[in-house]
């Protein structure tokens, strides 16, 4: 192979040769399978630097589209799974296992009371005209029954968003805690047949600071009819508030300083 200095620079171009190198000469750079051997262009140092960010830039795009991909199809997942990957426990047709702490560190189990049942189904039974109606109860829901175990574990005082400050703290609940204890609700109320238009699904999470976005995640539940997937996000609001509700798609669109 022929090199040639041109002003001091040796200089490349792109050849489907395999190149050897001599002595103490170092190997040509090779991308794809392509090599760089010796022509008029550019200096070795800036073209590799040009292929590293070409590469770099191209990689990053990927890698967000495939973690944006992954995100979107966890919702079809069992609820199953997000529970054993947080250490979180499942409900059962009585007793749900709230998080706090943040990163469900803290997992108390509460008993749903007959009484405290009975309300929860008539909440979600205002909901029972149509899927549209059925999220507003859902939100209604959700709000009641977050009341409804903040006595038994400490969580009335739970602020909205993230305050990193309260990492730790008894009753405080980050976007895992929050997302798990939904859902939780949202399965038992399934488990009990109080849900006519909607299924439960795995949490999903959006952000990984890739985007730019911290990372966050929420409840879902996918339209029985369209199999359209619904966040049910509470983790924006304090203690007993409404959970945000929208198409995943949007959720996923959402770009707050936090979450």
């Amino acid at each position: 192979m022929r090199r040639g200095r041109r002003n001091g620079r040796r200089d490349y171009v792109l050849s489907m040769g395999i190149e050897k190198p001599r002595g103490r000469e170092r190997p040509a750079p090779r991308v794809n399978g392509l090599v760089i051997v010796a022509v008029t262009g550019y200096p070795i140092t800036m073209l590799e630097r040009g292929i590293s960010r070409v590469f770099g830039r191209v990689a990053g795009v990927l890698l967000a589209s495939l973690i944006t991909a992954g995100c979107m199809q966890q919702q079809v997942g069992q609820p199953a799974l997000w529970y054993a990957a947080n250490q979180a426990v499942p409900p059962t047709a009585t007793k749900v296992f709230v998080c706090h702490g943040f990163g469900c560190v803290r997992r108390t189990p509460v008993t749903i009371s007959p009484r405290n049942l009975r309300t929860f189904k008539t909440i979600l039974a205002r909901g029972r005209a149509s899927p549209a109606a059925e999220r507003k109860a859902i939100g209604e829901a959700i709000a009641w029954m977050e009341k409804a175990v903040a006595p038994t574990v400490g969580s009335a005082d739970d602020v909205a968003g993230l305050d990193l400050r309260n990492a730790g703290v008894l009753g405080q609940m980050d976007c895992i805690d929050e997302s798990t204890n939904t859902t939780s609700y949202l399965l038992l109320a399934e488990k009990r047949g109080f849900l006519t238009h909607h299924t439960v699904v795995r949490p999903v999470a959006r952000g990984f600071f890739l985007d730019g976005r911290y990372p966050h995640a929420t409840a879902v539940v996918n339209e029985t009819e369209t199999g359209k997937p619904y966040a049910i996000d509470s983790w924006p609001h304090a203690n007993g508030e409404r959970p945000d509700i929208m198409p995943l798609d949007e959720w996923f669109a959402v770009n707050p300083l936090f979450g």
